[in-house]
């Protein structure tokens, strides 16, 4: 698991990655991408500037779907100079009733929780 403050210290084998690969980011606000390829449907935004783990503000070109044979994530940020496809752990669990845990050895992502509140009703 990765989070923001760690991206840039990810093992150089790793900024050369697949455009198609995603890394899950505990520090990202939102799904963030460098493919324009993988997005189903875009919308322009006027001239945003978005911080990356660096510091570095830098333009958001536009919001979209991302659809690909493992993975489809809403409200995703189009980020051509990235050097990483990044899927917001917050922007997940902020979606729906999922419940996400995290270990030295594994980290897992379970949808459709029931909430502590629906427990109570008959």
């Amino acid at each position: 698991m990765f989070t923001s403050s760690s991206i840039s210290q990810l093992p150089h084998s790793s900024l050369g990655m697949s455009h198609s690969e995603w890394v899950l980011d505990s520090g990202a606000s939102h799904h963030m991408s460098l493919d324009s390829s993988s997005f189903t449907f875009v919308s322009p935004l006027p001239s945003i500037l978005v911080m990356i783990a660096n510091g570095t503000p830098t333009p958001l070109a536009s919001v979209g779907f991302v659809v690909t044979p493992h993975l489809s994530l809403l409200d995703v940020y189009l980020i051509p100079n990235l050097k990483l496809n990044l899927t917001s752990i917050g922007q997940i669990c902020d979606f729906g009733d999922y419940l996400v845990i995290f270990s030295s050895l594994f980290l897992l992502c379970i949808g459709s929780i029931v909430s502590e509140a629906n427990l109570d009703r008959p």
